[in-house]
């Protein structure tokens, strides 16, 4: 897992970037929600009023909420409003405005006015509780007016009251035509501050948001008596919400549409140096590493591996850093709203995490298994189409149609038991999604018919909740993707991490100017890794300039192993390989193989043009040198044939070319580098016998001064050589010339009688003295 985090950490200021970015998306994301409530809770419920405090207030109103206040508390009240008598019909006391932006003010105005507001439309509503109030108030005064007379005042009635009634039955009268906040006005101070106090008591158990729900309504109803449009004030603050709630909107795009740029350039520029990285780690590998990671396999981890850390890293940087900055700015957002139902939350957060755990456990070892099977498919796939000509020979299409068939339903059961076991996951964080929204309106109607909580609180509750388990449904759906491309990087990880055998030197060496190219083998012995014997066994010759050293012997008997030791495709077990004296383990191998001009035993032609195939080791090369090449390799002969001639295209692996066309432009390719040491491993074997001689004739005059490896199977073609090494078992059977190892070496004269009869045998001896005989008159 560290290796995908290792990957993205590369580009850590776009990922900074990224962070910052996503912390402005989800602060608009959570923003919503709350500009929802607002809508629904003071838009829609309380007509666009906010105000907890009257701003504006009618004379007679702010007189009756007098009434409630102490007398303390009434003048910190009449300080903070002044008086307007035009603005409005009726006289008016108006809200400073320093005392509107003072966040404390503000705050005790509402501590001090809030019970008095509720007093005073409790009293207005005319309510069936308020009239009991009101008449209790009145018996009460009656009674006390009564018993306050003196005794053998003047009961007679007086001047101008109607006959038969008592000065009581007259106060009673007075009285029944006062209102509630008159008879209130008549109490004295201290009376009506200890009724204010038993109904502040009686007040004091209702929930803050029926309190602040009755203040904001006493506001509406003052505005509305001052005669201010309450209409125009609901549609002005539904457009002013409305419009931050879709500049957020607006806002939150830009920064997603800003992430996903940012992260898909990080993702694909881990995937390209990654690609680069493995490339470059796979060019300088050894036979040993080749041998160690399949073909199939290092092209999988290339593309396939790489593509899951790329799509990976762009979910990561978009996804997995985004959900727990939702999350919990969420929550905080949440333990804001109502806390009272956070548990909800945390239980749906529980089942969550259970359920990814399961499946990381149940789905994490087979994606392991899983890149290994496409591994495999890669594998028989390349090989089906490899040898497809061979498999139509030996008419065993059925049989290979069998082996992929079972390699592809082996990948396509795993594959499915993989996406089962995710696909179970979406239904289930669905269940979660839509039981924990049930759950929410269930507790949160409670609180509502409580009055513990608004509508648009349980309507912003049910966002921040939906977004904190979005947050974690995006981390369960990487988790779907996470494990793969975990399994990849590790693959990914062990080319890069992977030692390769052959290196360059710390201190290197270097090639004299004026080297000829004696090429020595020095007691020279190889085992491949792992291996319990000896390949190559005190190998000992010099291949020297001018001539021509030729190695043969049976298959397996490890020529080409030895000739392989030349390039260092693999370093000698003991001894030692010089060119000009110096080691060439202690030479960079750069500098090496540009003394070299070798050709494989199989020739390896790359796409492009004939042309660019001769100059592949001589790119600046001039066309007289490339013709030159041609000729020599006796390749002009088909290529003149062609309308493009040096133009003509080249497919894929020279699959357009016959094997004896391919292995003359591969010997061509050779002759362009103008090499110190040619190495022809067995680079003749597809030519015919006309051919083959005319190229050697050919190439004889040309690398006169160089020196030439020859490995052959057939010695018509080394018959000339002035130097013969005949190995058998890896070892050296015997060393001389064709005529020296005819007399001397059993093992060379078995091969001969072989493959020439014995007069060709004697004929070849004839023109190999008479060639030699040629040279010396010469």
């Amino acid at each position: 897992m560290k290796n995908l985090f290792k990957y993205a950490a590369s580009y850590w200021k776009a990922m900074i970037a990224i962070v910052l970015i996503l912390v402005g998306q989800a602060y608009c994301d959570l923003s919503l929600p709350a500009y929802t409530s607002d809508i629904v809770n003071v838009g829609i419920q309380q007509g666009g009023i906010e105000d907890e405090v009257p701003r504006q207030i009618a004379t007679e109103e702010m007189e009756k909420l007098l009434l409630f206040v102490s007398e303390d508390d009434q003048q910190t009240v009449m300080d903070a409003y002044t008086e307007d008598n035009t603005s409005y019909k009726k006289e008016a006391y108006v809200l400073k405005d320093s005392v509107a932006e003072e966040g404390n003010t503000m705050e005790n105005l509402k501590d001090i006015l809030q019970i008095p507001m509720m007093m005073t439309s409790g009293i207005e509503s005319g309510s069936d509780t308020t009239k009991q109030m009101e008449d209790k108030l009145k018996e009460q005064m009656s009674q006390g007016m009564a018993q306050s007379m003196p005794q053998g005042a003047d009961r007679t009635m007086p001047e101008g009251m109607p006959q038969g009634e008592s000065q009581a039955e007259s106060q009673a009268v007075s009285l029944d035509d006062m209102s509630m906040f008159d008879l209130l006005k008549m109490l004295p101070a201290e009376q009506r501050a200890t009724m204010v106090e038993k109904i502040e008591e009686q007040m004091s158990e209702m929930p803050d948001t029926i309190l602040d729900q009755a203040s904001v309504s006493f506001c509406r109803s003052t505005y509305k008596d001052l005669g201010m449009d309450m209409d125009q004030t609901q549609i002005h603050y539904l457009l002013k919400t409305g419009g931050q709630m879709a500049a957020l909107a607006l806002l939150g795009m830009v920064a997603s549409i800003m992430v996903a740029f940012l992260a898909s350039r990080v993702g694909a520029s881990a995937g390209r140096d990654l690609r680069s990285g493995v490339f470059h780690k796979v060019v300088g590998f050894s036979n040993n590493e080749f041998n160690h990671f399949s073909t199939a396999s290092l092209i999988t981890r290339s593309t396939n591996d790489i593509q899951q850390i790329q799509m990976l890293i762009v979910m990561l940087l978009r996804m997995v850093l985004y959900a727990p900055i939702l999350a919990i700015g969420g929550v905080l957002q949440v333990m804001k709203t109502n806390v009272s139902m956070s548990w909800i939350i945390g239980l749906a957060v529980i089942i969550i995490a259970f359920v990814v755990l399961l499946l990381f456990l149940v789905v994490m070892p087979k994606f392991k298994v899983l890149q290994n099977l496409v591994d495999k498919l890669n594998l028989v796939t390349r090989e089906i189409l490899t040898g497809l000509p061979v498999i139509r020979a030996f008419s065993t299409e059925k049989h290979e149609e069998e082996r992929f068939d079972d390699a592809n339903r082996t990948l396509t059961k795993t594959n499915l038991f993989v996406n089962r076991a995710m696909t179970f996951m979406m239904p289930v964080m669905m269940l979660v999604m839509n039981g924990v929204s049930v759950l929410i309106v269930w507790t949160g109607a409670h609180g509502i018919s409580d009055g513990q909580m608004q509508v648009g609180d349980m309507m912003a509750f049910i966002q921040y909740t939906m977004q904190i388990i979005m947050g974690f449904l995006m981390l369960c759906m990487i988790s779907i993707m996470l494990p793969r491309a975990a399994v990849a990087a590790d693959r990914v990880e062990e080319v890069l991490k992977s030692e390769t055998m052959i290196h360059d030197p710390k201190q290197e060496k270097h090639f004299l100017e004026d080297g000829k190219g004696v090429l020595t083998f020095d007691h020279v012995s190889f085992r491949y890794p792992g291996a319990d014997e000896d390949v190559l066994e005190d190998i000992t010759f010099t291949a020297k300039p001018g001539e021509t050293t030729a190695i043969i012997g049976s298959t397996g008997s490890g020529k080409s192993t030895l000739v392989n030791l030349i390039p260092r495709f693999y370093d000698v077990t003991s001894g030692d390989i010089t060119l000009d004296g110096v080691d060439i383990r202690e030479v960079k191998q750069h500098e090496l193989r540009e003394k070299l001009g070798y050709v494989p035993q199989k020739g390896v032609l790359f796409s492009g043009d004939i042309a660019s195939n001769i100059m592949f080791g001589n790119s600046h090369g001039s066309d007289d040198e490339m013709i030159e090449a041609a000729e020599i390799a006796q390749a002009t002969e088909f290529i003149d044939t062609k309308p493009e001639k040096y133009k003509s295209p080249i497919s894929q692996g020279g699959s357009n070319v016959s094997g004896g066309q391919k292995q003359r432009l591969s010997i061509a390719r050779a002759i362009a580098k103008h090499p110190q040491v040619f190495i022809f491993d067995d680079s003749f074997s597809a030519l015919d016998y006309k051919t083959d001689v005319t190229l050697r004739r050919a190439l004889a005059e040309k690398t006169s001064g160089s020196t030439v490896l020859i490995v052959a199977q057939r010695i018509s073609t080394i018959l000339h050589a002035e130097q013969i090494i005949v190995l058998d078992e890896g070892k050296v059977a015997g060393k001389g010339t064709h005529a020296e190892l005819l007399k001397n070496c059993p093992v060379y004269r078995e091969i001969a009688e072989s493959q020439l009869s014995r007069k060709e045998l004697e004929a070849a001896l004839n023109e190999q003295t008479d060639g030699k005989e040629d040279q010396i008159h010469g």
